[in-house]
């Protein structure tokens, strides 16, 4: 089973005493008796008091879910990049000393087997690159000026191999297009233009344009990592998805989606599939959700616009860092109860964050469970309701501003029903509707 080490905060009060420690966890046992006795906030109700300045009270009847992490564990930082990438995910150019140079023709099949480096080049319809290596085995590609559009298979399909690296090289213009409705290999239905079973990495300093006209852009069934390079991507389903993270490095990446952007989502373990971006440009256009995380999704730093029915939804919402543009039909940032693993709550911590929202039943800030904004700078555009929550609302630093004014944190005061002349105009939402 998969892995990933979190940087738990623990605080044990012993008469006057408070000590505060750093324990490292893994996700496979967060459901363990061990992975719940690290927090007695994991298994209380969560009452105003916590941790200072709350409001609104528990209008909503939300309790904290037994085993899950908690406000008191994730803040400050649920993972770091060290945890997430090594030292070749980040270095943007491949060691070419012993590369194989591939250039693709029309109707072929090129199947990698051994470990190495290897050249793509050429242009070419109906051509797949299929990796089939050993488990231990790193595969990097290097694209150099290539284009391949297929009917209906992947033009790029990892089957077997610890990594895939996909890199292209500096100046270099790079595009990969599926125009049909992708076929099945056996029992994998192949659904990507760039399709892995494997982690997969992209990187480079060229250009990769990925189009796909019927399913989604590129899937990765384990981890998904961006460190650099510029990438746009087009797809009818979703733009980016992988199975365990989505995480962001680096880069300049536009996404287009009819379905949701960024889409990460573990079946089999619902402490997975989470979304981290660190840095680089990312611009998201979907139709359903820009960017969904069903267990967490950390903003460290980055320039980040999306738009679409939900801005950001995830189960624990995280926003430390970076400039945040968010723009919703629905919900601007949700925190939706998707995971069993994690407290249902939106944490604003840092950064800038800009949402808005239009008509209708919407709210820019919305929680099935808790907020918590202890820092950064909130202008919210609401012509209904600026925060909705069924647990509390805690306001203990940071700035707010709603509809042209500055108010004195999350109060009871901005509820009430749409947007009235000389009032906060978004209101506050003690419980869902």
């Amino acid at each position: 089973m998969k892995t990933i080490t979190r940087k738990i905060i623990v605080t044990l009060i012993a008469g006057a005493t408070l000590l505060s420690a750093a324990t490292a966890v893994s996700a496979a046992s967060m459901n363990s008796s061990s992975a719940r006795s690290f927090s007695g906030a994991q298994s209380r109700t969560l009452t105003g008091g916590m941790t200072g300045g709350f409001t609104g009270g528990m209008t909503g009847g939300y309790s904290a879910k037994a085993g899950a992490f908690s406000y008191a564990d994730l803040t400050g930082g649920i993972v770091t990049s060290d945890e997430l990438f090594s030292k070749r995910d980040l270095k943007q150019t491949a060691d070419l000393e012993e590369a194989e140079t591939v250039t693709v023709k029309n109707r072929q099949t090129v199947t990698i087997t051994e470990e190495g480096v290897y050249i793509l080049k050429g242009s070419a319809s109906n051509c797949t690159v299929k990796i089939e290596a050993d488990k231990e085995a790193k595969i990097q590609l290097v694209l150099d000026g290539v284009s391949v559009t297929n009917d209906s298979f992947p033009a790029i399909y990892a089957v077997s191999a610890d990594k895939v690296f996909v890199t292209t090289t500096e100046g270099s213009k790079n595009t990969l297009t599926v125009t049909g409705t992708f076929k099945a290999d056996g029992e994998t239905g192949t659904d990507a233009v760039i399709y892995s079973k494997e982690d997969l990495v992209l990187n480079g300093k060229g250009t990769l344009t990925v189009t796909s006209s019927k399913g989604n852009g590129i899937t990765s069934k384990d981890d998904l990592k961006i460190t650099g390079g510029t990438l746009t991507v087009t797809a009818q389903l979703d733009a980016l998805e992988a199975n365990d993270s989505i995480v962001i490095y680096d880069g300049t990446i536009t996404v287009n989606s009819k379905k949701d952007g960024l889409h990460a989502e573990n079946d089999d373990d619902d402490s997975l599939g989470y979304i981290w971006i660190g840095g680089g440009t990312l611009s998201v256009t979907a139709s359903d959700d820009a960017i969904h995380g069903t267990s967490f999704i950390q903003i460290d730093d980055g320039k980040i616009t999306v738009s679409g029915a939900e801005g950001i939804e995830g189960t624990y919402v995280q926003i430390n860092g970076g400039t945040v543009n968010v723009t919703g039909t629905d919900d601007g940032i949700n925190g939706a109860d998707k995971s069993s693993a994690y407290e249902t709550a939106v944490e604003i911590a840092g950064g800038t964050v800009n949402v808005s929202v239009g008509q209708g039943d919407t709210d820019a800030i919305d929680s099935n469970g808790n907020i918590y904004v202890s820092g950064g700078t909130i202008n919210i555009t609401s012509a209904m309701s600026a925060f909705d929550y069924d647990g509390t609302a805690s306001c203990t630093g940071g700035t707010i501003t709603v509809n042209g004014q500055t108010v004195n944190g999350i109060t009871a005061s901005m509820m009430g029903g749409g947007m009235q002349t000389g009032s906060f105009g978004g209101m506050i939402r003690g419980g869902r509707r």
